[in-house]
């Protein structure tokens, strides 16, 4: 079980990279000077990916404590 700590843990860093990838994608959105409505598009874009991120590195978490339960 203790494989299913290190599973879960390599989940949670892959969502943990997803959202820092949606972070960067925003902030050079915002600085490339776009104006409203360009800015919502691509803020719009990023959002499911965010979802997804987010819910990956729950996921991961979720895993490392039923490894660490089981363990």
């Amino acid at each position: 079980m203790g494989s299913l700590v290190w599973i879960g843990a390599a989940v949670s860093l892959a969502g943990l990279a997803g959202l820092f990838w949606c972070i960067l994608k925003v902030w050079k959105a915002r600085s490339a000077g776009l104006s409203d409505d360009e800015l919502r598009d691509a803020v719009r874009k990023v959002v499911p990916w965010n979802t997804g991120a987010l819910f990956l590195s729950v996921l991961g978490l979720m895993i490392v404590i039923i490894g660490i339960a089981l363990t």
